[in-house]
């Protein structure tokens, strides 16, 4: 059995389940199908209700190891406008082993179903009636996500995506790979691949070589969903005798002195709500240099009291330096990029998430007040 006829049974298997008793899927045989694209469709299924008296509907499945929007936006929607062209009332099922949030819109927007193995579906028949919509993984599972030893398959997690993706978020196009890998420290060659995925998923658009077009705000959604602030980042938690938010004062003091100590800026909470009041009190995020002293050199200059469990600030050791990058000064205070706001809100705990997209909507509606267009001496 071949790994498309494996997902194919894996899928209708689980179709079955998603009907209930009584419900029959049945795969029809190929011999003498007249589909919209006998290439493209792997099997026809035949879905019969419980009563045996209700007329039964046929599906056209399609089975792929891996769907992008992109594949989404030619393939699958070609398929589609084939079908209601010719009248053809089957509906279309894509299977895979797993489907991302974007994918599934996609799919949704162009009336295609779709079930995945991890238990995201949507499948809407009129008659028989049949209404599935189910939620599975929201992230892909860590066998697909681990990049390959020889390092040719890439993705929006780990700091080389990080420092890509705020690139592309920050700067307004045209520019080239050559231009972002100059501008990050990241090879051209792994940027060349991550930006062929990215058009894969819809997320830039090119003409030639240059990059026209960024969405960014969906592609901040899409790194979050391959990151998680707290476990990427080690942190150090600490208790403030007098409140978070004296905490604040006593850094800009400690900054005027001019101490050596290292790079410090507020994120999290007390960032968002500089740029989108939401909510009050939270936790004080604090980003430092990536050395093992530095949360407590730290916690001793702004005269804190360390705790292994919980307490009102955290201060977490920056997995890359790209969160120090275009950072702004307000009441002499660093506080990071707006959009690293976004990226460490919406993977952060609690209410974070829904911080970071009241920042988010902000910064969307407001795109032209604080994104720049790139030049080599803007990075």
């Amino acid at each position: 059995m071949d790994a498309t006829d494996s997902l194919l049974e894996q899928a209708l298997d689980q179709l079955r389940s998603l009907l209930g008793t009584g419900w029959t899927v049945l795969p029809l045989p190929n011999e003498g199908q007249d589909h919209a694209s006998d290439s493209a469709i792997d099997a026809a299924v035949r879905i019969s209700p419980p009563d045996g008296a209700s007329p039964y509907t046929e599906i056209l499945v399609a089975a792929r190891q891996n769907v992008v929007p992109r594949d989404v936006d030619t393939e699958f929607r070609a398929m589609r406008n084939i079908m209601r062209h010719s009248d053809n009332r089957q509906t279309l099922l894509v299977v895979s082993p797993w489907l991302s949030p974007r994918t599934r819109q996609q799919l949704s927007d162009h009336d295609v179903a779709y079930l995945d193995l991890t238990g995201n579906a949507s499948l809407s028949i009129t008659y028989p009636s049949v209404r599935i919509h189910t939620h599975g993984a929201a992230k892909a599972p860590g066998s697909l996500l681990k990049e390959a030893d020889t390092g040719r398959t890439v993705g929006l997690g780990g700091a080389r995506a990080a420092r890509v993706v705020r690139f592309l978020a920050d700067f307004t196009p045209p520019y080239q790979a050559k231009n972002i890998a100059d501008a990050t420290g990241v090879s051209l060659a792994w940027v060349s691949r991550l930006l062929g995925q990215l058009e894969d998923q819809l997320l830039i658009r090119r003409d030639g070589r240059t990059i026209t077009a960024v969405k960014w705000p969906e592609l901040l959604e899409a790194r979050a969903e391959s990151y998680d602030l707290l476990r990427r980042n080690p942190h150090v938690n600490a208790v403030a005798l007098n409140g978070a938010r004296s905490v604040l004062d006593d850094l800009r003091d400690v900054l005027h002195r001019g101490e050596a100590l290292p790079r410090i800026a507020v994120t999290g909470t007390y960032a968002a709500r500089r740029i989108a009041p939401f909510a009050v009190g939270g936790q004080l995020l604090l980003y430092v240099d990536d050395e093992p002293t530095a949360p407590h050199r730290w916690i001793d200059a702004l005269n804190l009291l360390p705790d292994e469990e919980a307490g009102d600030v955290l201060l977490l050791r920056a997995h890359d330096p790209v969160v120090f990058e275009r950072t702004t000064t307000v009441e002499d205070i660093p506080y990071v990029a707006p959009t690293q706001v976004v990226l460490d809100g919406l993977s952060g705990p609690g209410r974070m998430p829904a911080e970071a997209r009241q920042v988010l909507k902000y910064l969307t509606d407001n795109d032209s007040r604080w994104r720049r267009p790139w030049s080599p001496d803007r990075v």
